[in-house]
């Protein structure tokens, strides 16, 4: 836009962000991908104004991201509600490896009764690395502000970065 001559500030880039996220999301949704049947599910708690949340994510076993939730708690009736959102977009997957958080099992056993659960700390890399760029924008540039509005977003930063995932097509390329 400055090369055109056009000056915007950096407010009017954060109201078109909210004006066209829920439109783009929807986009990128339709084009959509067939997840593995290999998921690592795993949480993280996060601060807004003071309140302390927690975000729930899941991915598939090459990295893609299925889905991000943020919620209030991290109790069974919590475990519940996430995967109940993940099972109603996608199959239920063969494995889910998660950490030793407990509230996994009776949801797990209840709602994907095929599927065999791992839980293991060192088995749930894929996601915790997954967790590092949300922590630095939370500390650094972000600042969290509103829970929505941190729902949309990360879910979106999700699904765009599922997209333009270079090194995970190229890796396919190379190694078959």
């Amino acid at each position: 836009m400055a090369y055109r001559g056009i000056i915007l500030s950096h407010e009017t880039i954060r109201s078109w962000c909210y004006k066209f996220s829920s439109h783009f999301k929807n986009v990128i949704k339709k084009q959509g991908f067939r997840p593995k049947d290999k998921w690592h599910l795993d949480e993280m708690t996060i601060r807004i104004n003071g309140e302390y949340f927690v975000l729930w994510r899941a991915f598939d076993s090459d990295g893609y991201e299925l889905d991000v939730f943020l919620q209030k708690s991290k109790n069974k009736k919590a475990a519940i509600r996430f995967l109940t959102r993940l099972l109603g977009s996608y199959p239920a997957p063969r494995v889910i490896i998660t950490d030793k958080l407990r509230s996994y099992i009776k949801p797990m056993r209840s709602m994907c009764s095929k599927t065999n659960h791992r839980s293991h700390k060192g088995l749930n890399n894929r996601v915790e690395n997954a967790h590092q760029p949300t922590r630095k924008k939370e500390k650094i540039t972000i600042k969290f502000k509103s829970p929505q509005w941190i729902q949309n977003t990360l879910l979106l930063m999700g699904k765009i970065r599922n997209i333009f995932a270079v090194e995970r097509v190229f890796d396919k390329l190379c190694h078959p």
